[in-house]
């Protein structure tokens, strides 16, 4: 396990990269990027989960704060 990953759960973006064989036509595609929502990680919803106010719960799609996660396009490119 990498040293800066042992406090993490799991991550929210995953990438692999596709296969690209020696006489394909096409130029390579290089790496893609998936998501994977948080509810996959928790197995059982708990009681007393905290949650969002019912205005900001419309917001973000979700009633629970475990539950939301905020999409980042990986394609996209970022402004530092």
């Amino acid at each position: 396990m990498n040293e800066s990953n042992q406090g993490l759960q799991f991550t929210p973006v995953k990438s692999w990269n596709v296969f690209h064989g020696p006489n394909d036509p096409c130029p390579p595609i290089g790496t893609k990027y998936y998501s994977t929502p948080p509810h996959l990680y928790l197995g059982f919803q708990p009681p007393g989960l905290e949650q969002f106010s019912y205005k900001e719960a419309l917001k973000k799609g979700t009633l629970w704060k475990v539950f939301y996660d905020f999409y980042e396009n990986p394609y996209k490119p970022r402004r530092d």
